[in-house]
């Protein structure tokens, strides 16, 4: 199961007389990553690089800013694939000690770094949710409240016209066990809408 963070948290890491702050967010997109990197860059403009890692579906990204390739943003998005992470952006902010660290010794600042700002985050399950619509006859509408609330679902929307329709969400998992009970309580009589309708 995927998980994302519930906030933003910091980490800070002194090697080589070299500063590597850490922080990771939840984050949806790369348009808002981008945007909260140009904030550090404006918070910090003495560091030497900010390296960061976006795991966001198609929008993932993975900048170096300067280091050597592949010492910074793959190995951060690499920590974040290990933590089965999504929606989260992954920023290292580095002022330079004078000390060079080599490929490996960046390698390892800047996954520690993640991996340690990742220890102190709450992690939350992502649970994709169903969204379905169904009528039923006005004297089934107390047992398709009572599946829909048994089933853990969110009933969003109820009318009353000529049937009673019934707008809900559940979990993606749950939807096809719901579907299921309510047809067969149902006897045929519960008619499912497409979400367009």
């Amino acid at each position: 199961m995927p998980y994302s963070i519930a906030a933003a948290v910091h980490s800070e890491l002194l090697i080589k007389k070299s500063r590597f702050i850490a922080c990771v967010q939840p984050m949806t997109d790369r348009g808002a990553a981008q945007k909260v990197v140009a904030e550090l860059w404006a918070q910090h403009p003495g560091a030497a690089h900010v390296c960061w890692a976006l795991l966001a579906g198609g929008q993932s990204a993975a900048v170096d800013d300067g280091e050597p390739s592949g010492t910074a943003g793959r190995p951060m998005l690499d920590v974040l694939r290990h933590q089965d992470l999504e929606g989260v952006l992954a920023t290292v902010v580095r002022y330079f000690g004078g000390v060079k660290l080599g490929a490996g010794g960046l390698v390892r600042a800047y996954t520690d770094g993640v991996a340690q700002a990742l220890l102190k985050s709450e992690k939350i399950p992502i649970i994709k949710l169903h969204y379905l619509t169904c009528t039923a006859p006005y004297a089934m509408e107390g047992m398709v409240r009572r599946e829909i609330e048994m089933a853990g679902a969110h009933l969003d929307n109820v009318t009353h016209s000529d049937e009673v329709r019934f707008e809900f969400s559940l979990a993606d998992s749950a939807a096809a066990q719901l579907i299921s009970r309510l047809n067969e309580a149902g006897h045929g009589r519960i008619q499912w809408i497409a979400p367009d309708e």
